[in-house]
């Protein structure tokens, strides 16, 4: 018998895939999510139990089994799970100071990849996403049409797109036309 104090959550882009010849926009697969804040003094003891080095310089991430830590600002990181293990868990094991609050259900993600996903991102995104501006491993918190999102290039052509779950049909949306107008 199933355990009724749990509510399992459908993700918000369920059968949604779109894209163009030259652009694929595909839901990231379910994965966990922690917004951490924490001091300088407690990087070390967060990083030793998450299994990966916290980034402390802007527009940086870091990835280790299963696990990415975007930086965020000074004292602030976006962390994502796609294993879904205990993040939480992790940070209270570290013993240092910090606040750690799961937003899994908050988020969701699309991936953008293909020849002209930054072009499709451009559609509703001011930033320069060339590759000497922004290369692969860059992220940062910025706005896509009227929404506000965490971009991160996976790879050369492949974007992660996290967005709140209210957001997400508008930010599905803006990325097909981004996507068809990417393509001509």
């Amino acid at each position: 018998m199933a355990d009724m104090s749990v509510a399992e959550r459908k993700t918000v882009l369920a059968g949604f895939h779109g894209g163009s010849a030259k652009v694929r926009l595909t839901p990231a697969l379910p994965a966990t999510r922690v917004s951490l804040r924490a001091g300088a003094d407690a990087v070390a003891g967060l990083s030793k139990t998450l299994g990966l080095k916290l980034p402390t310089k802007p527009k940086t991430s870091a990835s280790a089994k299963g696990r990415t830590a975007f930086w965020i600002g000074p004292d602030e990181w976006f962390l994502i799970d796609e294993k879904g293990d205990a993040l939480m868990a992790d940070c209270a094991a570290s013993g240092v100071v910090h606040s750690a609050t799961d937003i899994s259900h908050r988020n969701t993600a699309i991936i953008v990849s293909g020849p002209a996903a930054a072009n499709t991102l451009n559609a509703a995104c001011p930033l320069d996403l060339s590759l000497a501006a922004f290369p692969v491993g860059a992220v940062t918190r910025t706005v896509f049409g009227k929404i506000e999102i965490i971009l991160y290039r996976a790879e050369e052509d492949t974007f992660r797109v996290e967005c709140w779950r209210s957001f997400a049909d508008y930010a599905f949306g803006m990325l097909s036309e981004g996507a068809e107008d990417a393509s001509l």
